[in-house]
């Protein structure tokens, strides 16, 4: 029972500081405007400029709020509008960065391809989230409750086989 009680108090910790984090960073104003911060389901796509090799991703955005939002929009500054990933700058590379000449990944621009971006990002949060869970199970006397489940690391888990 008491193993269950950390569980919960553990995931409501995590919940607390997550909303905090983003009140704090000021998600419901931007400035003089309100900011729309959408509770559903994000369709993420390649640019227009790549042939489509797996299904668009079915990215539930809802379930990400527990988090610090600029966990993921790692430039916003909590003032302005929050824009996507493949705005011009950001991510927007739409192939993979090359040396000039040469074979050899461009690893200073490699950030830009937008595939990159999502692949880094969202794996590897759930790759951190699942070793942190699996030393949380280790660590812990057997418990009565679920241990909380972290996202997909497999291609299938995020690109439904259409």
């Amino acid at each position: 029972m008491r193993s269950q009680s950390f569980v919960v108090a553990f995931v409501g910790v995590v919940l607390l500081i997550g909303i905090v984090a983003c009140v704090s960073l000021g998600v419901a104003i931007a400035g003089d405007e309100e900011m729309c911060v959408p509770l559903g389901t994000i369709t993420l796509e390649p640019p227009d400029t790549v042939e489509d090799k797996r299904a668009a991703v079915d990215f539930q955005h809802g379930r990400h709020l527990i988090l610090a939002c600029n966990n993921c929009h790692h430039t916003w500054k909590g003032t302005e509008p929050i824009v996507g990933c493949m705005t011009a700058g950001c991510h927007d590379l739409d192939t993979l960065p090359r040396l000039e000449g040469s074979k050899s990944i461009d690893k200073d621009q490699a950030f830009r391809y937008y595939k990159n971006a999502y692949h880094n990002q969202c794996i590897g949060c759930h790759k951190t989230m699942q070793k942190e869970i699996e030393q949380m199970a280790r660590s812990m006397a057997p418990i009565d409750g679920k241990l909380p489940v972290t996202g997909p690391v497999g291609c299938v888990g995020c690109h439904p086989k259409e």
